[in-house]
């Protein structure tokens, strides 16, 4: 029996990050498709889990694999596993906005 059979593997979801405004925390939102209990019909359910970032690597809009991990704080149990792709930056000028300088 190998070290790794014992430990067992941890949970991994993938999902989109919706808000960066915390410090060294990002909330990703999951969405999984599965078939209604009673019609039958597909439906898609989501979730929000907030997720550990501690260089601040992912940005708004991100794909990103999370890992399970020990409980950070009240509501953190998740880390940042790696981001699998980048949201679009879109530039703004400044002369496009609407600010009186």
């Amino acid at each position: 029996m190998a070290a790794e059979d014992k430990q067992g593997h941890k949970t991994e979801k993938v999902g989109e990050v919706v808000s960066t405004k915390m410090q060294k925390t990002i909330v990703v939102q999951v969405s999984r498709r599965v078939p209604h209990p009673l019609y039958k019909r597909i439906v898609t359910k989501r979730k929000k889990f907030y997720v550990h970032d501690e260089d601040g690597t992912a940005k708004l809009g991100d794909v990103v694999r999370i890992v399970e991990c020990r409980p950070l704080s009240h509501l953190k149990r998740w880390k940042l596993g790696e981001v699998i792709r980048r949201a679009a930056q879109v530039a703004v000028q400044p002369a496009d906005l609407d600010v009186k300088v």
